[in-house]
């Protein structure tokens, strides 16, 4: 195991509490600006595996970071995702307040890297998604289906490579949900866990960016 941490340090997770709470307060102006973190229009606009299985969300996100490494480098990071593998690479103190039990690593993890569609991924001890899509080095598709009021709430999380060349990646996050349209689906997806996702998401995307490029740098 690498003795370096790449997990945030007390003052970071309190500054993401901090951020958390300050989207809370602000998410009906903000998340013009949030849904879309990072993100160039096109790829906004642009169609991404994964798509179909929610094609008419109710709640949609695309979020992106430039990666100065291949999706050979970062591959590895998205398939050891996950509660009881690799973590989620964000705020992992956060996490563990609610008992997601979260551990993020550090390094690559072999035992961690066979994934199959139909493999469960999960974020808490109670809750996973389905591994729905693999194109290897490519696209990673999760897709959660809950109970909700009304009818079943579908969540698709679409982690996708796009190269820029042979030494940086585009990895594009977008997020699509699908429920009914009744006050309380409103109040849980809209209200609270959509501009708490972004934070979470933001950290996530910022943590696999910091592993793939250190692990370059060591080679």
């Amino acid at each position: 195991m690498n003795a370096k941490t790449y997990s945030p340090t007390i003052l970071e997770e309190g500054l993401g509490a901090v951020a958390i709470g300050a989207t809370l307060l602000t998410s009906p102006l903000s998340r013009f600006w949030y849904s879309k973190w990072g993100a160039a229009q096109a790829e906004i606009k642009m169609s991404l595996p994964g798509d179909n299985l929610v094609p008419d969300p109710t709640l949609a996100s695309t979020r992106a970071i430039t990666i100065d490494a291949s999706p050979a480098a970062i591959w590895p990071w998205l398939v050891q995702m996950g509660q009881g593998r690799g973590g989620l690479y964000s705020y992992q103190r956060l996490e563990n307040l609610i008992g997601c039990d979260i551990h993020n690593a550090d390094c690559i993890l072999p035992e961690h890297q066979q994934l199959r569609v139909g493999d469960k991924i999960g974020i808490s001890p109670d809750m996973a998604f389905d591994v729905a899509a693999i194109e290897p080095e490519r696209a990673l598709i999760l897709r959660g289906d809950m109970p909700s009021d009304g009818k079943p709430t579908t969540w698709i999380w679409a982690f996708v490579l796009q190269p820029i060349d042979k030494n940086r990646t585009r990895l594009i996050l977008r997020s699509r949900l699908s429920c009914a349209r009744t006050f309380t689906n409103m109040l849980i997806w809209r209200v609270f866990t959509d501009p708490i996702a972004f934070n979470m998401e933001r950290k996530m995307l910022q943590g696999i960016k910091i592993r793939a490029e250190e692990t370059i740098s060591r080679i």
